[in-house]
C-alpha cells in the first residue's frame, strides 16, 4: 500500500504552450480581433491563438528534455509554431 501512495504522491504535470510564431499568419486570431472590434474593442491590436497541453506523468525523471523532445518531435510546428514548457508541478 505504501508503495502506490508514494507514486501516487510523485506523480508532476507538465504544462506546455505552444504559440503561433510572431510574423506568420493566424487567420483564427485575426477572426477573433475583428470580432472584438465588431463588439466596440476597436483598441485590440492583435490577437494569436494558441494551444495548452498538459502531460501528467509518475515522476520528473527526465524532464524537463523529455518535454522539449515532445515538443521538438510532435507537439509543436517548429515551422509556424513556438513552445514553451510553462510549468512542471506536482500533482
Amino acid at each position: 500500500m505504501q508503495g502506490s501512495h508514494e507514486s501516487q504522491t510523485s506523480r508532476v504535470r507538465v504544462t506546455i504552450i505552444v504559440r503561433i510564431r510572431e510574423g506568420v499568419l493566424d487567420p483564427q486570431g485575426e477572426a477573433v480581433r475583428q470580432a472584438l472590434a465588431d463588439m466596440g474593442h476597436g483598441t485590440v491590436e492583435d490577437v494569436r491563438i494558441g494551444r495548452v497541453i498538459e502531460v501528467i506523468l509518475p515522476s520528473e525523471v527526465g524532464l524537463p528534455e523529455r518535454a522539449r523532445e515532445w515538443c521538438d518531435r510532435l507537439l509543436a510546428n517548429p515551422v509556424v509554431e513556438r513552445y514553451e514548457i510553462s510549468k512542471i508541478e506536482a500533482v
